[in-house]
């Protein structure tokens, strides 16, 4: 069964030449915006570098207007694989609360994205994840990740997940059964998550950078009791739990923000935004 594009011509461009010029400008263009410092703070400055192997990367998945370039700027930094575990948070509630797309492809205007059989199989023989394909239907948090793995890697395959509202203890089993499929099948594992929502730009970004050093620490039950905590409106904080655990038991050294940023930087409304970060695991 295919999984046919949901949010083609909303979020991203539905035509697949403006669609592929689009992507390869955002991961063509620099880094310049909040990024990472030795501290785990945020400041500005231009974040270049090339194109290494990843264990893990959380990426925004807005309108492409909003946070492609971030997400540009976060994908350009990494090689992407002929794998890859794509999480993301479940906005619909519909279905499961740990969905895998149990096969076929997934289909984007650049072409098919096929569901990798064996990596998806092992996923499932983990017992920690069910066949699903109703939580994935209307979900755009994954569909908009893939024309940027197309574009890294026109031979990628994935398997997909989509995340609900998952405890720490369901995090970090689920991780450890992501580590071990990644592991076996040579996956990166792709985080799709935004940041704060619906604040003032500043506040945003104080809120933010209290996830991110979690993040940037590779802590993710720090992650997942400060968002809790502190009521961070991070929506994707499951998948980049998830994702840290991952990368933490295939021996992740280091965390790096590329880029952080808001929607009022296309907007010009900083009264109120939606955060966005790009973050590469090695």
């Amino acid at each position: 069964m295919d999984r046919e594009p949901a949010v083609a011509g909303r979020f991203y461009p539905a035509d697949r030449s403006v669609l592929a010029a689009q992507v390869d400008s955002f991961l063509a263009s620099p880094a310049d915006g909040w990024a990472g410092d030795a501290g785990g703070g945020l400041q500005r400055q231009a974040a270049p570098g090339p194109a290494l192997p990843a264990l893990g990367l959380l990426a925004p998945h807005a309108g492409y207007v909003y946070s492609g370039g971030i997400a540009g700027a976060t994908y350009a930094r990494v090689m992407v694989p002929d794998r890859a575990i794509v999480l993301c948070p479940n906005h619909t509630g519909r279905g499961e609360a740990v969905s895998l797309w149990p096969g076929g492809a997934w289909r984007t205007p650049l072409g098919r994205v096929p569901v990798d059989a064996a990596m998806t199989a092992d996923l499932l023989s983990s017992g920690a994840v069910t066949p699903d394909v109703e939580a994935h239907r209307l979900e755009h948090a994954l569909e908009v990740q893939l024309p940027f793995l197309q574009a890294r890697n026109p031979g990628v395959a994935i398997s997909a997940l989509c995340l609900g509202p998952l405890s720490w203890a369901a995090c970090r089993d689920l991780g450890l059964a992501v580590a071990g499929a990644a592991q076996r099948h040579g996956a990166l594992v792709v985080a799709s998550s935004d940041m704060s929502h619906y604040l003032p730009a500043s506040e945003a970004r104080q809120k933010d950078a209290r996830a991110l050093e979690r993040i940037l620490a590779l802590d993710p039950q720090g992650l997942h009791e400060v968002v809790r905590r502190e009521r961070i409106s991070m929506c994707g904080f499951v998948p980049a739990t998830v994702m840290l655990v991952a990368a933490l038991q295939r021996g992740a050294r280091e965390a790096q923000l590329v880029r952080y940023g808001h929607s009022g930087e296309a907007s010009g409304d900083d009264s109120s935004v939606v955060g966005y970060a790009g973050v590469v695991v090695r």
